[in-house]
């Protein structure tokens, strides 16, 4: 970092504090060569996250897709806010700890899928046949066996 009146790198940090609802840190700062003072920001720098979709189609990952999704399967369901909100969160954090930069959508529908089951098995099979597209009756009783079979 340099002052940026003289350009000294002889400078030192004089206040921190969090800004932008503590996603940056805001730094007061000030030159021992000139004695000025000014304001810097950090903040993370993330790579955005793609998500290859099941026709190939590539966009940036967007976690209120994932939010919509669960909370029209958990529709009437006895289930909170802040339950969706964890729910959610522990997607995202593992979608995020795969450290990948594209992402199919299948493995974020598992990981939902998964939390789901554990969660509510209703809001889970709700989930599963529009995610899975089942395309008849068969297919979502053969989801439901495993499911009762699971004993969840």
């Amino acid at each position: 970092m340099k002052c940026p009146y003289c350009n000294s790198d002889n400078i030192r940090v004089i206040d921190s504090r969090p800004a932008e609802e503590s996603n940056a840190i805001r730094r007061r700062r000030a030159c021992d060569e000139c004695g000025k003072r000014f304001t810097t920001y950090e903040k993370v720098d993330t790579i955005p996250l793609i998500v290859i979709k099941k026709d190939e189609n590539r966009e940036t990952f967007d976690r209120e897709k994932i939010q919509a999704g669960v909370l029209r399967a958990c529709h009437k369901r006895p289930i909170s806010a802040l339950q969706i909100s964890n729910l959610v969160d522990a997607v995202e954090t593992e979608v995020f700890n795969l450290e990948e930069k594209e992402i199919s959508s299948d493995v974020i529908g598992e990981l939902v899928m998964d939390k789901l089951k554990d969660l509510d098995t209703v809001a889970y099979v709700r989930f599963a046949s529009v995610y899975r597209e089942f395309k008849d009756i068969n297919t979502f009783m053969d989801e439901l066996k495993k499911v009762m079979s699971s004993g969840k």
